[in-house]
């Protein structure tokens, strides 16, 4: 059993208040404009992503898209 967190009203000391650099909402609600394709790849290319994507918990199509978007935006 895990211990429980005794909390206090003890002062926390000082207190410094950052910016907020999260995306607001509306940002991450946002859907980007998509195109359906059909494309052929290797069946190891597909095994790679299936495998990535399961490890961290997302989708490998996903995780191919954003591929092609980093290579095509950072070589226009």
């Amino acid at each position: 059993m895990k211990k429980k967190i005794a909390y206090t009203d003890e002062p926390m000391g000082e207190v410094k208040v950052i910016q907020d650099f999260l995306p607001s909402p509306e940002e991450l609600a946002l859907k980007e404009e998509t195109v359906k394709i059909t494309i052929s790849l290797s069946k190891a290319s597909v095994e790679f992503f299936k495998k990535r994507a399961k490890k961290y918990n997302t989708q490998y199509q996903k995780m191919i898209r954003r591929l092609l978007d980093e290579y095509a935006f950072l070589n226009p």
